[in-house]
């Protein structure tokens, strides 16, 4: 196996995730917060691969920036602090 086989595609299927702006209000175990969107829902948003690694640090009361899938949307990655 070569250098390389293992690539990640990016959207590699058609489907696009949602991009949405929230408020975190709760922190939960395990990297997990609860976030209020504009329209007062309430979403499970757990942080990025990247912002994990970048020891980037969430408090309440922060505003944030999530992906959503189309086909579950009480969950969501944080994946950057407005």
């Amino acid at each position: 196996m070569g250098a390389g086989v293992f690539r990640w595609i990016d959207n590699m299927n058609s489907e696009k995730a949602i991009v949405l702006e929230g408020t975190i209000m709760m922190v939960l175990p395990g990297t997990m917060f609860r976030v209020a969107l504009a329209n007062e829902r309430m979403v499970l948003a757990h942080i990025s691969g990247k912002m994990r690694k970048r020891f980037i640090r969430l408090t309440i009361g922060d505003r944030v920036k999530m992906e959503m899938s189309p086909y579950d949307t009480a969950k969501a990655r944080i994946v950057y602090r407005l």
